[in-house]
């Protein structure tokens, strides 16, 4: 996430790395360590929420629970985040980082597979505190291959974001053919096989980066001279500390962490954010208010986007016919549709907004068209839940494939300027708390998106009246925030001072 140079460090110095297909020898080991730690992550979001129910709980009761849980999961992975980057720049160097936070996280993927509610939430707060060191500092990596003003930086950050999507697409499906054709049975699918395949996939990310990382030479390195044993002792206390705090995050209610939690957290994030550009300036003053401004419409993308792990998880069980002849179509697949839009989508948008030239949509409309494009996969499921009703009280798949690539189209407006705004945005002395804020608003999306899963499945488990009382309230809040945002864009664009 960070991406300042560590203390007595020369970022600019690169070394003369061996060249592949045009970029970085090491740049493919990064892209196939980042696979399988996505396939890991995303190995097991489809069924946590089934997992729950069906293992913890009983009936419709365990939905809202289990939607809760999903929600400050996911929460609490992008606050982590922000404390990851400290450590790899400060303390104890990017490739130590990602190896022993490879190493946690295979151990908490292990954890969640036993049957006992405790010993699970203990494994997610593990996977938490694993992918804080991970994730943020794997993709730090990746620009350090290259000096300033390398004109393949971009096309790196390309090709790493395909590996990214392609281990999120194998993941769904292979965990899922394990838990019903190997472990279990096509209508009882055996969820502990589904993290325990994750675990593995986290392992194989971990020894091929340990056999791999030799070819970063010294880009990662801690700086020269300081006592690593000690800083790593320092790394593990704080993680023994960090972990139980984790964990009781996950046992407190969602909104008391909303609340008490992640509110002030981010409060006293922005308040940081104002009061450095108030002290370096007017410019820098309105650049700041510009950014906090589209946090918090980042806030309401993601909770609605992050419906994909939990309500829609329990609409493709119960309301969605998945019959096509004598084959169903797996639930897990759904979890696919994301990462194949993706990788179809993002170079016809690429070539869209350099195609547009002039007439490129500025920042804040891009996100209130990421924000429509997400209304209107919900205006889908209102019709579908209106109209396209069965005899069997179920909707037309169709309707769910496009519903994820309709918000597919309105992550890839959204999302992937997010990070260049910030860095273009935050103050120059606190880039990286900018880069706090993006994933902690985020996050809050991801504790808000479980909240409201919990109450589109209410008391007894979702229906088709509860999933379109509570989707058409979703279609009209991202609706009104898009139109919202596209009428206060070119006051948000002044407040950007020709920032693009």
């Amino acid at each position: 996430m960070s991406g300042a140079a560590l203390p007595g460090q020369d970022q600019n110095v690169v070394p003369d790395f061996p060249q592949t297909m045009g970029h970085p020898k090491p740049l493919w080991m990064l892209f196939m360590t980042e696979f399988w730690e996505r396939f890991a992550f995303y190995g097991m979001r489809w069924a946590l929420v089934l997992y729950i129910v069906a293992q913890f709980s009983s009936g419709g009761m365990g939905e809202a629970e289990a939607s809760k849980i999903y929600g400050a999961y996911l929460a609490l992975v992008y606050a982590v985040a922000v404390f990851g980057g400290y450590v790899a720049d400060r303390v104890l160097g990017y490739q130590k980082s990602i190896m022993l936070g490879a190493v946690i996280m295979a151990a908490g993927l292990f954890m969640v597979a036993f049957p006992q509610f405790e010993l699970f939430k203990l494994g997610l707060a593990t996977i938490v505190a694993g992918n804080g060191l991970f994730k943020p500092n794997i993709s730090t990596m990746v620009g350090k291959l290259y000096a300033q003003g390398d004109e393949r930086r971009d096309s790196a950050f390309t090709i790493f974001y395909m590996g990214i999507n392609a281990g999120a697409f194998v993941a769904p499906i292979l965990t899922g053919f394990f838990a019903r054709q190997v472990f279990g049975q096509q209508n009882l699918p055996d969820y502990q096989a589904v993290f325990i395949t994750a675990g593995v996939g986290m392992l194989i990310s971990m020894v091929w980066f340990f056999f791999g990382k030799s070819q970063l030479k010294t880009v990662g390195l801690p700086p020269e001279g300081t006592n690593q044993t000690s800083r790593f002792l320092m790394v593990l206390v704080g993680l023994a500390l960090a972990i139980p705090l984790i964990y009781y995050l996950l046992t407190i209610d969602a909104k008391s962490l909303q609340l008490f939690v992640l509110f002030p957290l981010f409060a006293l994030l922005c308040i940081a954010l104002l009061v450095e550009g108030f002290r370096v300036g007017n410019v820098a003053r309105d650049m700041v208010i510009a950014m906090l401004i589209i946090f918090a419409f980042n806030i309401l993308f993601w909770m609605f986007f992050e419906q994909a792990g939990a309500s829609f998880t329990f609409l493709a069980e119960k309301i969605v016919d998945k019959q096509i002849g004598s084959w169903t179509f797996p639930i897990e697949w759904f979890q696919s549709i994301n990462a194949i839009a993706i990788i179809a989508l993002a170079p016809i948008f690429a070539w869209l907004w350099i195609r547009l030239g002039k007439a490129n949509p500025s920042i804040p409309r891009k996100f209130g068209m990421g924000l429509i494009f997400n209304g209107l996969a919900f205006a889908l499921l209102m019709f579908a839940l209106t109209k396209l009703v069965s005899d069997k009280n179920m909707i037309p798949l169709w309707t769910l494939v496009a519903v994820y690539v309709i918000q597919t189209m309105g992550e890839l407006c959204l999302s992937p300027i997010g990070l260049s705004m910030v860095t273009k945005l935050a103050p120059t002395r606190l880039v990286g708390l900018g880069m706090g804020g993006w994933f902690l608003s985020t996050g809050i999306g991801n504790n808000l998106a479980g909240l409201f899963a919990s109450e589109v499945s209410g008391e007894t488990g979702m229906t088709t009246q509860s999933a379109l009382a509570g989707y058409t309230q979703g279609f009209w809040l991202l609706v009104g925030g898009g139109v919202l945002l596209f009428l206060i864009a070119p006051l948000i664009q002044k407040l950007m001072h020709g920032v693009k």
